[in-house]
């Protein structure tokens, strides 16, 4: 049984950082490609990749020493594994989702949660536009029946196959969430002609009058009247399976349904049943409850009138080193800033804002060292570039703009040719115990480095 982590009124004081310690350990959990993130963060930190689909799979090194943690969609941090973890100060989300971190348990561990929700809006949009087009042209299913050489030699048979085709002018498209990408979505419907309705309890009045959109406060009364429906809202415990039984039957009958946000929103066995008695008349999802999707497993396997893509909306080259230079450019701010002052994107600040004025139990400290960076505010006393900039609004500065650092220089790590196999830690770092384990420190431009 590993010890659990100490709450916040427990948490151990700042990593210090000087010639006898290691430097701090950043590690991607579920992937091995840190070629975009090494740039950005290989001045300030030891960057290693786990590849891990659970914290089962993760290294006994990552788990008592990274300060640092990125991770995509793939592994899922629960409050037990959030607690394997000894001196984690802080998880970016690489996208913009985090319903796979328990975000309440990271906070009240002492550990602030960031994502990246400014990526990837164009493509989104874009894709859920391709999805509301093919429905409504059944562009897809008229590309297979020519594919498996179906002939169409008169009007007769191109009106059967193109049976539930329909016109986009007038119809209303109704959004759930009207966020950075519903709003995308909502100003690129306009340009096809569709009505636009949203439905998001979240935002202040005024918004629809500044985007010519009409808003409406029930969710039961945008699914009545909308021809279309798309979701653009996150998943938390209050809206999985938003779509289900019972807010199908408040739709429109023939209605359209798109879902390029999280799986968890439909309720998969209420959207096969209404697709096959045609209450839906066809339906596109990008996301899945279940991912990995498989087409031949699961309520939706014998569904008509459904295409399905694999959770791709998000990407395109541009947006891929866009969102991975925007989360390791959070971790740097952490490594040299104060947390959570210096995040941009931190999810459950409050947890900070609420102990750094005194407030709840178990809070942190006034002591601004305990929110100082996750180098005990080193790199913050000068010496080093300031965050890595992803947007052309933010100045840059200097190397040593501030003076130079109080102490000596941070310790580096070689990188050697492709031919070495591995590196002398660091002086004073604790060395790997001789099991022949490899620790992958980079993998920048072919030259790769390991602590033994």
């Amino acid at each position: 049984m590993l010890p659990k982590r100490s709450r916040l009124g427990e948490v151990r004081g700042p990593i210090s950082n000087g010639p006898m310690q290691s430097r701090p350990l950043v590690a991607l959990l579920d992937g091995r490609d840190c070629s975009i993130e090494m740039p950005i963060l290989k001045d300030v930190a030891t960057v290693a990749f786990c590849d891990a689909q659970s914290t089962s799979e993760i290294h006994e090194k990552v788990l008592n020493e990274a300060v640092g943690a990125l991770m995509w969609h793939t592994i899922i941090l629960t409050k037990e594994d959030l607690e394997k973890f000894k001196a984690l100060r802080i998880i970016v989300r690489i996208g913009s989702g985090v319903d796979n971190i328990d975000v309440k348990a990271a906070g009240e561990l002492g550990i602030a949660v960031c994502n990246v929700p400014g990526y990837g809006v164009e493509e989104v949009a874009d894709t859920t536009m391709c999805l509301i087009l093919n429905l409504y042209r059944r562009t897809y299913w008229l590309a297979n029946m020519v594919r498996e050489g179906k002939k169409f030699t008169g009007p007769e048979q191109v009106r059967d196959a193109a049976q539930g085709c329909a016109r986009i002018r007038g119809d209303t498209l109704g959004l759930v969430g009207l966020g950075r990408i519903g709003s995308a979505v909502a100003l690129r419907a306009k340009v096809f002609g569709f009505n636009v309705s949203f439905y998001d309890p979240y935002l202040p009045d005024g918004i629809e009058k500044s985007l010519g959109l009409t808003r409406v406060y029930t969710l039961q009364e945008l699914l009545f009247h909308s021809d279309c429906v798309s979701l653009h809202c996150t998943l938390n415990e209050h809206n999985h399976h938003l779509i289900n039984e019972f807010t199908i039957k408040q739709m429109r009958p023939g209605a359209f349904l798109v879902n390029t946000a999280r799986g968890g929103l439909v309720d998969d066995e209420a959207l096969a049943h209404a697709l096959k008695q045609g209450r839906i008349r066809a339906a596109a999802l990008d996301v899945h409850e279940n991912e990995p999707y498989n087409v031949f497993q699961g309520a939706l396997k014998d569904a008509p009138n459904l295409l399905c893509t694999p959770h791709a909306a998000f990407y395109s080259e541009a947006a891929t080193t866009e969102l991975r230079e925007m989360a390791a450019s959070e971790i740097r701010r952490a490594i040299i800033g104060n947390i959570p002052d210096c995040l941009r994107n931190c999810v459950n600040k409050e947890y900070f804002l609420r102990s750094s004025t005194g407030g709840g139990a178990g809070g942190y400290s006034e002591d601004k060292k305990l929110i100082a960076g996750i180098n005990g505010g080193y790199y913050s006393s000068g010496g080093l570039q300031q965050a890595h900039s992803t947007t052309p609004l933010e100045a840059p500065h200097s190397a040593g703009s501030h003076g130079p650092p109080s102490g000596p220089p941070p310790p580096s790590v070689a990188v050697p040719p492709v031919s070495a196999v591995t590196a002398p830690p660091p002086q004073g770092s604790p060395r790997l115990p001789s099991s022949g384990f490899r620790f992958p420190v980079s993998q920048e431009l072919g030259t790769t480095a390991a602590l033994k």
